[in-house]
């Protein structure tokens, strides 16, 4: 099964605070980091159903490890249909929640 990934408004503004966050220090790590944050999102095109469930009741929320260095991000998102994965939002795993 292959889904198409889209972005809420928020996801996007979160991946971008996530860039510029790391490009006032290390404009090599923040490149690193959009592309594992990338990577994870062509995952999701084939194996949404594997990431683990959120703590909610919805089956098809979800949530998505995104390893990077010593930590990485959470990537929350919802399994819309038979063919549509939308990313909700993405946090660096050592945040308190997402945003």
């Amino acid at each position: 099964m292959s889904f198409q990934v889209r972005y809420t408004r928020e996801s996007k503004e979160d991946i971008k605070r996530l860039y510029t966050f790391l490009l006032k220090g290390d404009i090599q790590s923040a490149r690193r980091a959009k592309i594992a944050i990338g990577k994870a999102m062509k995952f999701l095109e084939d194996f949404a159903f594997a990431c683990r469930k959120s703590s909610s009741d919805n089956p098809f929320l979800r949530e998505m490890l995104i390893p990077f260095g010593n930590s990485g991000y959470v990537a929350l998102f919802e399994i819309e249909d038979k063919k549509t994965v939308t990313i909700l939002a993405i946090r660096h795993q050592r945040e308190e929640d997402y945003h």
